[in-house]
Parts: C-alpha cells; sequence; structure tokens
C-alpha cells in the first residue's frame, strides 16, 4: 500500500508538474514564437559578419547548419559588406564563381573581400521569416488584439510567392530579389495575421480553463 501511495503521489506530482508547463507555454507562446525567429533570423545575417571580421570558423558553422533549411544559391542571396548587396549569377562568375559549377554546389560560394558575402539563407526566405518576426513583434505590441484574416485571403497572399518560386524552380523565368522580398513579406505577414489571432484565443481558452 505505501509503494502504491508514492506512485500516486509521484504521478501527481508529475501531472502536475506538465500542467503547470503547458500552462507556462500557453501564457508565453508569443514570446518564445518571437525570441526563436529572431535567432532564426539573425544568424543568418552574423554569418557574413563573421567573415567580413575575420572569424571564418564561426560563419563557417552557421553556413553549414543552414544548409539543410535554404538552398543558399548565391544568385538568390542577399551580400553584406561589400559595394552590391544582390549579384546576378553572371556578375558572381565574372568575380571569383567558377562557371562550371553546377547549381547545387553554388551553395558553398560564400563570397569575397571583394564582392562581400551572402547572408546564410536566401533573398526570400529572409523577407519570409523577417516579416513573420516584424509581424509577431506588432502583435505583441498591439496587444493581440487583431482579428484573424479570413483564410480565403491568405491563400491569395500566397498564391504570388507559389507563382514566382515555381516558374523560377522550373525554369521558365527567372525571379528578380525585389519580387522575391515582396512576395516573401507578403506571404510572412498573412500567415502571422492568420494564425497567431487564433493561437492567442485557442491558448487563451487552454490558460483560463487551467485556472478554473
Amino acid at each position: 500500500m505505501v509503494s502504491n501511495g508514492k506512485a500516486l503521489s509521484w504521478s501527481h506530482r508529475i501531472a502536475s508538474f506538465l500542467e503547470r508547463v503547458v500552462l507556462w507555454g500557453a501564457r508565453h507562446w508569443l514570446g518564445m514564437l518571437n525570441f526563436a525567429l529572431f535567432i532564426y533570423v539573425t544568424l543568418p545575417v552574423l554569418a557574413p559578419t563573421f567573415m567580413a571580421w575575420g572569424w571564418e570558423s564561426l560563419g563557417r558553422i552557421i553556413y553549414t547548419v543552414y544548409i539543410p533549411l535554404c538552398h543558399q544559391l548565391p544568385e538568390r542571396s542577399f551580400f553584406l559588406f561589400g559595394p552590391k548587396i544582390a549579384y546576378s549569377l553572371s556578375e558572381l562568375q565574372a568575380h571569383g564563381l567558377d562557371p562550371s559549377t553546377p547549381m547545387w554546389a553554388r551553395r558553398f560560394f560564400l563570397g569575397t573581400p571583394e564582392l562581400g558575402y551572402k547572408m546564410a539563407f536566401c533573398q526570400r526566405d529572409f523577407a519570409l521569416y523577417g516579416a513573420m518576426w516584424l509581424g509577431g513583434v506588432l502583435f505583441a505590441l498591439s496587444g493581440r488584439r487583431w482579428k484573424p484574416l479570413a483564410w480565403r485571403w491568405f491563400v491569395l497572399a500566397w498564391v504570388p510567392m507559389a507563382l514566382d518560386g515555381g516558374t523560377q524552380l522550373l525554369g521558365i523565368r527567372e525571379s528578380t530579389w525585389p519580387l522575391r522580398v515582396f512576395t516573401g513579406v507578403l506571404a510572412g505577414g498573412a500567415l502571422v495575421w492568420t494564425l497567431y489571432p487564433r493561437l492567442e484565443q485557442a491558448f487563451s481558452v487552454s490558460f483560463s480553463e487551467g485556472h478554473n
């Protein structure tokens, strides 16, 4: 009986602890998500910064970590610490990128002191996740009182990015960095506007029920 009582006591403690964790998450989900997005967006910017400062080992670690997360093609990425923020493929090939380099291997071209160094993810990803982070900050500053965007408008907001990225992927046309940024910001902003108010409502209900 004693051992059963101890087991029940520990089960109650574990259940109580998990409940507190869930309630804490329901209360602080926005802060955690904004912080995670801030780190996710900042690290790719730090990669070229470290390269320019001579801290190449740290920069290369970030580039390596982001390889599974983005194609990192230099002709579709922003460059820092150089004369231009973006280069065409022909410009890169004229200033350091071997023209015989296949597409999959171009991701390993990080830049040069003359060109600057690329971010660790592409222009569209920078715009998409940057817009999500900024949108999350604005949502927090507004008191989390946004009315959620209708799902039909969310779908429409993602159509331009799908068309731009899809036609580029199929080789039908080559996008431009302003278009990649615009479609990424549009999609990221729509995602926040659609999901965050709904998440806030769901977590608010969970938090209220946990205190009843």
